[in-house]
C-alpha cells in the first residue's frame, strides 16, 4: 500500500473511522472506486484510515511526490444537510472541521499546508456532511451520507479527469457552491 505514494501521480486518501457512523466515508468512497474501476493506472486509491499523517508524512520526506492529492474525509458544519459534498480549502481546515477529528487537526493540517505551499501538488479535500457521529461504536453510515458515495466518486474522476462508472440508486444532495 504504502508503495502507491512512491509510484502513483494522483493520489486519493479515504479518511476516516468506519467504526464511528459516518466518519467512515472516506473508506467507503474508497471501496466504491475500488469495486467500480475505471480509474487510470496512473492514479493510486488507499483507505488510510485515520492514518493519514503518517502518509503525508512520508510524501513530505520523498523526493518523488504525486501531482495530486485529493483527501475525503466526513465533516460537520450544522448549516449544511447531511449528504451534502463539497470541498475545503486547505487554507480553511481549521474553520470548517473545528469539532470535526477526521484529519486528526493540527499535524495533518500542518502538513498539508506545508505540502501545498512547499511543492507544486495539487491538494483537494472532499468532504460529506455527516448526519450523526456517534459517541460509541456504531459502524455503518446513515442513508443520507451512503446515498452521496457514488455521487463522491463521480466529483473524483472529475476532479481527476477520469471516466469513473457512476451507480446511483438514491438521490443525493450535492452543493452548489463546491467547484470541480
Amino acid at each position: 500500500m504504502i508503495e502507491l505514494i512512491h509510484t502513483k501521480s494522483h493520489l486519493v486518501f479515504g479518511c476516516g473511522n468506519p467504526l464511528l457512523g459516518d466518519d467512515g466515508f472516506g473508506l467507503a468512497v474508497i471501496e466504491h472506486l475500488e469495486e467500480t474501476g475505471g480509474l487510470p493506472d496512473h492514479v493510486g486509491v488507499l483507505d488510510v484510515g485515520t492514518a493519514i499523517r503518517d502518509f503525508l508524512f512520508d510524501i513530505l520526506l520523498t523526493e518523488s511526490k504525486p501531482r495530486q492529492i485529493i483527501v475525503v474525509d466526513a465533516a460537520d458544519k450544522p448549516d449544511r444537510p447531511p449528504g451534502d459534498l463539497y470541498e475545503i480549502p486547505v487554507t480553511e481546515i481549521e474553520s470548517q472541521k473545528s469539532h470535526d477529528f477526521s484529519l486528526h487537526q493540527f499535524p495533518t493540517t500542518n502538513m498539508l499546508h506545508e505540502l501545498q505551499s512547499a511543492t507544486d501538488i495539487e491538494i483537494r479535500i472532499l468532504v460529506v456532511q455527516v448526519a450523526h457521529i456517534p459517541d460509541v461504536v456504531s459502524p455503518g453510515l446513515s442513508p443520507q451520507v451512503q446515498a452521496a458515495v457514488p455521487a463522491a466518486c463521480g466529483r473524483i474522476a472529475a476532479m481527476l479527469g477520469a471516466a469513473v462508472p457512476i451507480h446511483t440508486k438514491h438521490p443525493t444532495t450535492v452543493s452548489d457552491s463546491a467547484h470541480l
